[in-house]
């Protein structure tokens, strides 16, 4: 009886145990992998508290680089003389009305003695320029040069001790998504900082690829003009410009001149009073899928040539009609604000290679740049450097050609004879030698004073014309 007993008892303890090893281990791991193959198709949520165990994970600070960059960045005050509306009694007594009108904005020290960078916009026609410094000492500014095609001028104070400053970085290398920090003035606040990221980069506002601007979505506000766009490191990298809004507010992104172009224009303000240009000579636009296929190819970025202009840095090197040109020197050319930035940042005589696709081959081409040959002038239209061969035409030993009328001026010099062809020798009683004394002639001169422009017409006559 006592073994029949034990057998039963041994026998229920074997079975209570591999019921228990069944649920413990069998069971369980098929619960598991049952759970495994329920959630793998299914979205996986993460609690959006901000406890965390993950040390690896820093925020970024910008506490260094708003300390590096707030004392360079100053207030700028324009103060102009304007035409104030005329009331009777100055109808009465013969006399105009003028008034003062502020405009405010911001500007970056870029040298220990005083030489500060800011917009063109920001004291234009200004009869007086104050500087405030972050330390509330106030200076009166000079000017010393200004370029309105990229909107930067180059102002200067004089102080007894050296000042705060920040240097030039280099744009180029900043990236899409890089942190990135606005420091300036707006709405009069001074010592202002924002945050944001860059979001793209040679970015054209005007629709005439003349523009290469930094965007972010740091706000930006009127009078933070002319401040200073910096990276985490406190690098200057670009000078804030623009806004993207129709009520002249912040609405999401803003646009800063790069700090490559930038330098570029104030060295050579300082060097030369005013900015060397260096073109490449081609003619053409940006690839894009309909272009594309207009065109037979199956590249659809980049910037293909057209047209090579005569005389030029682009026709001596090689580059030809139908080429696209993909990259200059390291820079990747997508579309032309690509290459008009690029090229802003460098002067003639510069040589740069030329990376490009002809007949589905790649091929590089060191190209030197030149002067520009053509400019514009108002009230005519474009005008060259004028050959030996132009000049003896006309019996004229120096002058500038006109190459093509302005549409809306050109009935009124057919109207006096005058053609395109003809040789421009004067303006405002400066000699032409070259498009550069055509433009420096324009920009200095006296505007309460008539446009005088003195031509050579087909007959051989000089006759001079005054446009108000």
């Amino acid at each position: 009886m006592k073994k029949i007993l034990t057998l039963v008892c041994v026998s229920a303890l074997g079975g209570l145990l591999t019921l228990g090893g069944y649920k413990l281990f069998v069971e369980e791991k098929k619960t598991e992998e049952l759970a495994v193959e329920q959630v793998s198709d299914l979205p996986i949520y993460v609690p959006t508290n901000t406890i965390s165990n993950d040390s690896s994970y820093d925020a970024p600070s910008f506490v260094e680089a708003a300390e590096k960059t707030i004392d360079a960045v100053v207030h700028v005050k324009n103060t102009a003389i304007v035409s104030a509306p005329m009331t009777m009694q100055d109808l009465f007594f013969g006399r105009s009305s003028q008034r003062a009108q502020v405009g405010t904005g911001s500007g970056v020290i870029i040298s220990p003695t005083g030489y500060i960078v800011t917009n063109n916009h920001v004291i234009q026609n200004a009869n007086e320029i104050s500087i405030t410094l972050n330390n509330n000492k106030s200076y009166m500014a000079e000017l010393v040069g200004t370029d309105e095609a990229t909107d930067i001028a180059l102002i200067k104070i004089e102080t007894d001790e050296d000042l705060p400053f920040l240097a030039f970085g280099d744009s180029d290398s900043a990236k899409i998504g890089e942190w990135v920090l606005a420091v300036g003035n707006p709405f009069n606040l001074n010592s202002t900082v924002t945050a944001g990221i860059i979001s793209a980069k040679s970015r054209d506002l005007s629709g005439r690829n003349t523009q290469s601007f930094i965007q972010t979505d740091a706000a930006v506000n009127p009078g933070n003009s002319g401040g200073a766009l910096v990276n985490t490191n406190g690098d200057l990298i670009g000078i804030n410009t623009a806004i993207s809004s129709r009520d002249g507010s912040y609405i999401g992104y803003s646009f800063a001149v790069p700090s490559n172009i930038a330098r570029k224009i104030v060295n050579d303000i300082m060097e030369y009073g005013n900015v060397q240009n260096g073109i490449l000579g081609v003619v053409g636009g940006t690839l894009n899928s309909k272009s594309a296929e207009q065109l037979g190819t199956d590249i659809t970025e980049g910037f293909y040539v057209s047209e090579v202009t005569e005389d030029t840095g682009a026709e001596k090197a090689g580059i030809k009609s139908g080429d696209i040109i993909k990259k200059i020197d390291n820079v990747e050319i997508n579309k032309f604000s690509d290459l008009s930035g690029y090229l802003k940042t460098k002067s003639p005589d510069d040589i740069v290679n030329v990376t490009l696709i002809r007949n589905g081959n790649e091929e590089i081409l060191p190209v030197t740049l030149l002067r520009p040959s053509t400019t514009i002038i108002e009230t005519i239209g474009f005008v060259k450097n004028a050959s030996e061969k132009d000049l003896e035409k006309f019996g004229a030993s120096y002058g500038v050609k006109i190459s093509e009328f302005d549409e809306n001026y050109k009935p009124y010099w057919n109207k006096e004879g005058i053609e395109e062809g003809n040789i421009i020798t004067r303006i405002n009683g400066k000699k032409l030698y070259s498009v550069d004394d055509a433009q420096n002639a324009i920009k200095t001169r006296n505007y309460n004073e008539p446009l005088q422009i003195e031509v050579i017409n087909s007959e051989g006559e000089k006759v001079v014309y005054n446009f108000r």
